[in-house]
């Protein structure tokens, strides 16, 4: 049993980091620390970033922003969110995202159930250590589509493609 299990829990960058699409995520917790329950990712988006629209087949997804204001879209509705804001995904399946809208990077809480997605930003990730910057050059969009089939995730063409 993990020290997480046991009732402690993790310090502030203490969780395995990688750079997403330009993006800093950070899994606070793993699914392994909550027996399969659920799983915690922080992401720091710059102004403007932000995942591209996707679908989510095997989980609930819940976005707690922590700093910034950032625009969540939910099917076809879009919201304004700022710090201490909570937006839910439901039911499974329902196109979302979030955009950074404010002048300075935001940070956003994911919780996932049950937890095991926070593995697809680790696999398609790059590794972030302590001071690093993203990646530079253009992500490999076919490579992210196929290791997010393999976690239930489907990211739709931009419309008009």
């Amino acid at each position: 049993m993990s020290e997480i299990q046991r009732g402690t829990t993790p310090a502030p960058g203490e969780g395995e980091s990688v750079w997403f699409l330009g993006d800093l995520f950070e899994v606070t917790l793993a699914s392994e620390d909550t027996g399969g329950a659920f799983s915690m990712v922080e992401e720091t988006s710059p102004p403007q970033g932000g995942p591209p629209p996707h679908i989510h087949h095997n989980e609930a997804e819940a976005l707690y922003v922590l700093e910034g204001e950032v625009e969540v879209l939910v099917g076809d509705r879009t919201y304004r969110a700022i710090a201490g804001s909570l937006a839910y995904y439901h039911p499974k399946g329902t196109l979302h995202t979030f955009k950074n809208i404010g002048t300075s990077p935001s940070r956003v809480l994911f919780i996932y159930s049950p937890g095991g997605f926070e593995r697809f930003f680790l696999e398609a990730g790059e590794h972030a250590s302590e001071g690093s910057s993203p990646p530079e050059g253009e992500p490999d969009v076919g490579r992210i589509v196929e290791i997010g089939q393999k976690y239930g995730l489907e990211i739709p063409p931009p419309p008009g493609q």
